[in-house]
């Protein structure tokens, strides 16, 4: 399907939906410069605020994007690899920071991947896999994971750090769960594609 030239209009880049998205992309290099070594509490905090902000925004941008009627081929692109690129970014970050094994870090990483390699392959065939409850569920855990992980109070850090880390594995869980769903929709509707009859054979029915 081509894209209609309106879809870069002026307005449209700078709907408030998309500002939203840019600012999350632009908070990112911000983020990951407050994690690098040596990191203060203060450091941890801040990280801690600006990741809750740019999580907020990706709450926001959605619901604006639909309620105005401004979903853009600009948003449906940024929105989903900011959040992967603000997500794994802070993750890897806390590796290094020894808040996090490297390998409970592969696996969420390897998920996106994974999922973001079938959506294109199901797009390449005109399919659109929609996100799911599970998605969803797994996005928020994860979400909670890194803030727990971030924040920094004196005295009771290694239960934040403890609960973030039992957050984070449950959105692996819920994220290879929800992956498992998404192959299943993408058989179906593959199946169901490949299963209608060409133009040519409906005409001479």
């Amino acid at each position: 399907m081509a894209i209609h030239p309106s879809e870069f209009s002026w307005n449209n880049l700078t709907s408030l939906p998309n500002l939203l998205t840019y600012a999350r992309v632009l908070s990112i290099p911000v983020i990951l410069f407050t994690l690098t070594t040596p990191v203060s509490g203060s450091s941890y905090n801040i990280a801690f605020v600006l990741f809750g902000l740019a999580s907020i925004t990706d709450y926001l941008d959605g619901i604006l994007a639909r309620r105005h009627n401004q979903v853009t081929s600009v948003g449906k692109l940024l929105d989903p690899l900011a959040d992967k690129l603000l997500t794994s970014g802070v993750l890897i970050m806390l590796v290094g920071l020894g808040k996090l094994s490297g390998w409970v870090v592969f696996l969420v990483i390897g998920r996106e991947m994974i999922i973001t390699g079938l959506r294109s392959i199901a797009a390449t065939h005109g399919l659109v896999l929609d996100a799911s409850r599970m998605g969803k569920n797994k996005m928020i855990s994860q979400i909670v994971a890194i803030l727990f992980l971030l924040l920094y109070i004196p005295g009771i850090n290694g239960f934040l750090d403890g609960v973030g880390t039992l957050s984070l594995w449950v959105a692996v869980v819920l994220g290879y769960w929800s992956a498992a769903d998404y192959f299943v929709d993408f058989y179906h509707k593959a199946v169901s594609l490949n299963a209608a009859p060409e133009p040519s054979e409906i005409g001479r029915i």
